[in-house]
């Protein structure tokens, strides 16, 4: 078998999320996502988000300036649709209906106006964490990666920062997001749940009003408030 090893220089991840992280990246099972992704592209599979995008969350909410972390699932699997960040899409990409009922949401809490794109970018860069517990997928196929190791990473990734820092929001939408709960320790941090924003899920998400709820647990925190509002 080939060998191989984790170089840290070739993950494209911000340098304090890289140092925070290290021990996971130099775990076996993270090596074995590595084989995998090499033995996809070398079998000429298409694997979304690009690779320059997969740490997009990362890259763009630097540690420092972590506030919220709102969970999804699996990163889309159509083309020009993943970015790195859960339930976001670039700007020109059809907004996907889970991402146009958060919108839906937002006006009904905040009174803002649904964006007229899918990029949550604006979010990330306040401090908002979109983190996929699936960092990658193959086109056209949706939960294709789930057996790859990535939910280890980001529920390794979850419970770091929930024994290492305190006063985070977690945002749990879905019972897929709820079943983390149990990695958070919440007598130091915050939890809003809901039901999944998608119109296939059943009544509970709308109402919830999680988008204001943070920035009241963020004002009790004296942080600065997220601002919604899409530009």
């Amino acid at each position: 078998m080939e060998k191989m090893a984790i170089n840290l220089e070739n993950i494209k991840i911000n340098e304090d999320w890289k140092f925070f992280l290290k021990e996971e990246f130099l775990k076996p099972y993270f090596l074995e996502i590595k084989k995998k992704y090499i033995h996809a592209l070398k079998n000429k599979k298409i694997i979304y988000p690009p690779a320059n995008l997969t740490f997009n969350a990362f890259n763009l909410t630097p540690l420092k300036d972590l506030k919220v972390i709102i969970l999804g699932q699996d990163p889309y699997h159509q083309e020009g649709q993943a970015m790195g960040l859960s339930f976001s899409v670039p700007k020109g990409i059809k907004i996907p209906p889970s991402l146009a009922n958060i919108y839906k949401e937002l006006y009904y809490d905040l009174k803002i106006q649904p964006a007229k794109d899918g990029d949550l970018s604006f979010w990330a860069k306040q401090g908002v964490l979109l983190l996929n517990s699936i960092l990658s997928v193959e086109a056209g196929k949706p939960a294709s990666h789930s057996t790859w190791g990535w939910q280890k990473f980001s529920d390794a990734v979850i419970s770091k920062l929930s024994m290492e820092k305190k006063g985070l929001v977690f945002i749990l939408w879905g019972n897929f997001a709820k079943s983390k709960k149990k990695l958070i320790d919440t007598k130091k941090h915050f939890i809003l749940e809901a039901s999944h924003p998608s119109p296939l899920a059943r009544t509970g998400f709308l109402g919830c009003k999680h988008f204001s709820k943070v920035n009241e647990i963020l004002k009790s925190l004296g942080k600065e408030i997220i601002n919604w509002e899409l530009k």
